[in-house]
């Protein structure tokens, strides 16, 4: 095994030998326990179910799951809604496992060594295993033996301390893995129990087959609710009162705040471009002439030179068509160019030659150069063991000691670099074909913000807030200024980012210390200076009646409604009568069952669908309220079958029905019912 640096730095190893799992790097002590930095009412971000959740237990999760996404992505440029998922999955899992956890040990249920050992590697291990990218073949299908060399290598002695190290970061890489395998287990056991516990039974079964056995065809008549004018119908404030306090369960809420705001753009002044203009064009003739290009190119460009094999599909397009054009020579230089904000100038450092864009390599690890003659010849016999897997890889995927020789050497020949005390042993199998190459040297400079112009920026921002320390200053000096004013409502207290902003975190947790009507000092926020103020801040456990009452006036509407069109249709004696009452035209709708989720074309209507079936062929219904409107029905023909129920399947049907729901609702409904207290806003 190989240290997680060791591997980048050496990438067939991470390609070809070690296989993802190898590279575990997990902080299992992230933070000193017994810190003296934090105060006691300070160390927990949160409780659950009367347990306290210490920072350093929060943290060491959390850093361990970034580690492994990052090892099993290959990114570590995790960016900050990324970062936040991995924040909140962490939460969430802990909140799993302390509710299911008492569930299960109240109902007598926990998950044994055995089933354990059976789950993770036994001949059909869970697929949170078999998913496993370090666990899989080139295909990506679970391949057991690359999981049961791995766990192998958990026990090896180690030879020094650096692979002493690298053994227990494999382990508790193993340990994470195996953990989410108990408490995934767990959750399906328990999921399984619930179901056994409110699955179908022989009634439910009876009654389900027996809905779907009456099929009525049914003609009607539907004056929507819109046909009443809102001018029409008077609702008095103590109507929506009433209906408040009917559903204020309803309305339960989180503490929320919004915001205005104002961007000042970081970005650079015309000084700042004739400045990076300045700085080339004193380069630009050293640049030309120097024999130690990376001398002059290293300590002033944004690319380095490194002696890259450029291909016309690596090259920076700006300079693809002049690298490559017919006659060109070492030494030639580009004038100075300018394109997306950035200053540069290329030198060809050597062309007319080519090589592959790819090759594939094999290898291993080896004591010393001694063991290279006898690997060689097991090579040839194609006995290769532990490098028995195979990598293409390009020039960039590789540390330039291993690059310069894979896409140099011969096909079929084998290579040494040191690695640690032995070497590392490489094999190119197979080079792709080979492509014209040339190495460019590129002076390159992007035009950023100076300082003088970040505080020229930042002072600005500043002056603003000095100018207007109030709402209603805020808003009106910004429009005068032509400010885009941003708003961004129901922030809550774990809301990773403000709209789109960079790094805006800091803003959420201002907010909610802050009072309504009071205007923020400056925040960077990525490339923008942003000043808020706060407009609304909600801390209550209901929403306000204000904030529902469009919502509320709109049902008592839609109710007042329903009864002027019921009053209305009670009055025909035929559905035509219906019909010209309503101003609306017959429609049919046809094989309606009690199992029915929609009623012809008027989509669902669960109350239609009931009052269709009910009725007698040849029978017309007092007027029905529907989701739309109101209804007039007459059944047309009504048909029943009295064939003999398969309890057995339809059992077996409601149960498949129920299991895409349950196994959220269980769990749902535990967390719902827990007291669960979460203070990570505290903290991040």
């Amino acid at each position: 095994m190989a240290s997680l640096q060791k591997i980048r730095e050496h990438g067939v190893l991470l390609l070809i030998i070690v296989g993802l799992a190898m590279l575990a790097f997990i902080l299992g002590d992230f933070i000193t326990s017994g810190s003296s930095f934090f105060h006691r009412a300070d160390q927990y971000v949160g409780e659950i179910e009367g347990e306290d959740i210490h920072i350093q237990d929060y943290e060491n999760a959390r850093e361990q799951l970034l580690e492994v996404y990052k090892i099993e992505t290959g990114r570590n440029d995790l960016d900050e809604d990324l970062q936040s998922n991995i924040n909140n999955q962490v939460w969430q899992l802990m909140v799993t496992q302390h509710t299911l956890g008492t569930q299960a040990k109240a109902a007598g249920m926990t998950v044994t060594n055995d089933e354990l050992a059976d789950k993770c590697f036994g001949e059909h291990p869970h697929q949170i295993i078999a998913q496993r990218p370090a666990f899989q073949d080139q295909s990506g299908q679970f391949n057991r033996f690359a999981l049961i060399q791995f766990l192998a290598g958990l026990d090896q002695a180690a030879q020094n301390p650096e692979q002493a190290q690298q053994v227990k970061q494999a382990q508790t890489y193993w340990m994470y893995w195996e953990n989410a395998v108990r408490l995934t287990w767990l959750q399906e056991k328990y999921v399984d129990l619930m179901q056994e516990l409110v699955g179908a039974n022989k009634l439910d079964a009876e009654q389900n087959g027996k809905a779907a056995q009456t099929n009525v065809n049914v003609q009607y008549v539907m004056q929507p609710y819109y046909s009443v004018p809102d001018s029409t119908i008077k609702i008095s404030n103590g109507e929506i009162r009433d209906l408040y306090q009917q559903k204020k369960e309803q309305y339960k809420q989180e503490p929320s705040r919004s915001i205005k705001y104002i961007t000042f753009n970081i970005v650079p002044s015309e000084l700042d471009f004739v400045d990076v203009k300045t700085w080339i064009e004193k380069l630009e003739d050293e640049f030309k002439t120097t024999d130690d290009i990376a001398g002059v190119v290293n300590p002033n460009s944004d690319i380095i030179y490194n002696g890259q094999n450029y291909s016309e599909t690596t090259i920076p397009a700006q300079y693809k068509e002049w690298a490559f054009q017919k006659g060109r020579k070492a030494g030639d230089v580009t004038e100075i160019l300018f394109e997306n904000n950035t200053y540069s100038i290329a030198r060809i450092m050597q062309t007319g030659y080519n090589l592959p864009d790819s090759v594939e390599l094999r290898g291993t690890i080896l004591a010393g150069e001694s063991e290279l003659d006898s690997l060689k010849a097991e090579w040839k016999q194609g006995k290769f063991g532990n490098a028995d897997q195979t990598q293409w890889v390009t020039e960039t995927m590789l540390s330039k000691e291993i690059a310069d020789k894979a896409f140099e050497g011969q096909k079929g020949s084998v290579f040494t670099v040191p690695y640690g005390t032995g070497v590392q042993a490489i094999q190119i199998v197979n080079k792709a074909v080979a492509t014209p190459k040339v190495k460019v040297a590129i002076l390159s400079r992007e035009v950023s913000p100076s300082s003088k112009t970040y505080a020229t920026l930042y002072n600005n921002a500043k002056q603003f807030i000095v100018n207007n320390q109030t709402e209603d200053a805020f808003i009106t000096t910004a429009e005068e200024a032509e400010m885009e004013i941003e708003s961004a409502y129901n922030l809550q207290k774990n809301t990773n980012k403000v709209n789109d902003l960079q790094q805006s975190r800091p803003i959420i947790r201002w907010a909610f210390k802050a009072k309504e009507g009071e205007v923020s000092d400056v925040f960077e926020c990525g490339e923008n200076f942003v000043v808020a103020v706060l407009t609304e801040a909600k801390d209550g456990e209901y929403r306000s009646i204000n904030d529902v009452q469009a919502e509320l006036r709109m049902e008592i509407l839609r109710d007042k409604r329903a009864d002027i069109l019921i009053k209305k249709l009670k009055e025909a004696s035929t559905l035509q009568e219906a019909a010209d009452l309503a101003s609306a035209e017959i429609k049919t709708a046809e094989g309606v069952n009690l199992n029915s989720y929609r009623f012809g074309d008027a989509g669902m209507e669960p109350a239609v669908i009931g009052t269709a079936v009910s009725l007698n062929q040849g029978e017309l219904s007092a007027p029905v309220k529907g989701v739309q409107g109101v209804y007039v029905l007459q059944s047309v023909s009504k048909q029943t079958t009295e064939a003999e129920v398969n309890v057995e399947q339809e059992i077996q049907q409601l149960n498949m029905r129920y299991a895409y729901s349950l196994p959220y609702q269980a769990l749902n409904l535990i967390q719902e019912k827990a007291e669960i207290t979460d203070n990570r806003s505290n903290f991040y």
